[in-house]
């Protein structure tokens, strides 16, 4: 928690551009197609411009080559294939150095350290066939504590000038981290940097915790908790580690949560009788206004980007299925078509699509829909797939899938809009319910 306080806003410097705008090459990349040709890259070790920053450099070229080949859309050129290092920043790469062993794009930088612990990390990304740079230069500065974030933001920039994409690889993911036998496991809330670096605890297991959510914020996590025996929703600030209860003097079970995007507010399910309905709750006020009352149970609801709908999973049918309503309450229409049922439902950053969980045929599925219902994909298959979570910038889902058999293991996976690159998630042990925040600031 410390290194990310400790960057207190990262400084870009613009650096010289070796052409004009106009005449910058462009590697094309196609992200949603179905036979994805991943950009060769090579990303050689930083220059260390200073002599504390030798073991540095050599960690943040690592980071930025992890981020950028955990996408599936670039192919690392291992180190051992390079003719030659590069050993001056400020001097012109000998492309054909690179071409020889077919590289696409190139990767150079440089790391340099002062004594009060300040850190600096500067990079240039170019063209190897055009022999040009692709865009300028960039400097980030922080401190030496926050190394992993100034590589993951290098590798965001990179992504975005060749994909056309925003990146995600500065942001973290919070999770339910599970220990013990399945009759007996024990859960906690964790938080760690997407790629599962820099793991906290931010939670003891003495209770059962739940369906933690990030707040736009970033710092602050809504999440259910069973402590007082019933199911209550709690918030926490991560920095301060400040926990309140959201509702107060109440002995309804709340489950659930989410934030709507500006932060203000929160909405979940409440438990009242034999009803289970969606609720709104007003963080200023703390004053709740109930959404539904359909007799059925609804639940995980999700607001959209802008905040004008939400998402939310429904059994009103018969069948548990996914509706769309005003996020003021009133008549919601359901959306799901495609047989089986559905849950967990998730607006993507972007607007255009939903993320669900499908239970068909006995099967787990992690898939995609237009706001519509239309265009259904199932990205996975399993034994059980559940929660899915999309990354900022909406071209990733991160969820967890659990093994069959009496000491089943859940663990994260991730997997991109063509369900091609399918990728575990390391954590130290079992993990479930992950929520992905935005890019951090």
């Amino acid at each position: 928690m410390n290194a990310l306080k400790t960057l207190l806003g990262v400084v870009l410097v613009m650096l010289a551009s070796f052409a004009q705008a106009q005449d910058r090459p462009t590697i094309e990349i196609d992200v949603t197609g179905g036979n994805i040709q991943p950009v060769k890259v090579a990303v050689p070790q930083f220059v260390a411009e200073t002599s504390g920053a030798q073991r540095l450099s050599g960690d943040i070229a690592a980071v930025v080559q992890s981020d950028l080949v955990s996408t599936g859309l670039f192919q690392e050129i291992p180190g051992t294939a390079f003719i030659a290092g590069v050993t001056n920043f400020n001097a012109q790469p000998v492309f054909s150095d690179w071409a020889v062993v077919n590289a696409e794009a190139l990767v150079t930088g440089a790391v340099s350290t002062s004594g009060d612990g300040r850190l600096v990390v500067k990079f240039r990304l170019f063209d190897v066939d055009a022999q040009l740079p692709i865009g300028d230069g960039v400097q980030y500065s922080g401190t030496q504590a926050s190394w992993r974030r100034m590589a993951h933001k290098v590798a965001d920039t990179i992504y975005s000038r060749i994909t056309g994409e925003s990146g995600y690889f500065d942001s973290r993911i919070v999770f339910v981290s599970e220990t013990g036998p399945k009759n007996d496991r024990r859960k906690r809330l964790a938080v760690m940097d997407y790629d599962g670096a820099n793991l906290q605890y931010l939670t003891d297991d003495n209770s059962i915790v739940l369906a933690p959510r990030f707040a736009p914020n970033t710092r602050d996590i809504i999440y259910t908790s069973y402590e007082s025996g019933l199911p209550q929703v709690f918030l926490l600030n991560m920095e301060t580690g400040r926990r309140s209860q959201l509702l107060e003097n109440t002995t309804n079970m709340a489950t659930a949560p989410r934030f709507s995007p500006d932060g203000s507010k929160v909405v979940m399910s409440i438990i009242d009788g034999s009803n289970t309905d969606i609720y709104q709750v007003d963080l200023n006020t703390r004053q709740r206004t109930r959404l539904t009352n359909s007799g059925g149970i609804d639940t995980t609801p999700s607001y959209s980007p802008d905040g004008t709908q939400i998402v939310f999973a429904s059994d009103r049918g018969g069948s548990q299925q996914l509706y769309i309503m005003s996020a003021s309450g009133g008549e919601a229409r359901r959306i799901s078509a495609g047989g089986g049922s559905y849950g967990t439902p998730v607006w993507s950053p972007r607007g255009d699509m939903i993320a669900f969980t499908k239970i068909k045929g006995g099967r787990f599925h992690i898939g995609v829909m237009r706001t519509d219902g239309s265009r259904e994909n199932l990205l996975t298959a399993s034994f059980i797939d559940e929660a899915p979570t999309w990354s900022p910038n909406g071209r990733v889902l991160m969820f967890f899938r659990e093994t069959p058999g009496a000491n089943g293991a859940p663990q994260l996976y991730s997997v991109d809009l063509t369900g091609r690159n399918l990728r575990r998630i390391d954590t130290p042990s079992f993990a479930s319910d992950p929520d992905w925040s935005g890019v951090l600031r």
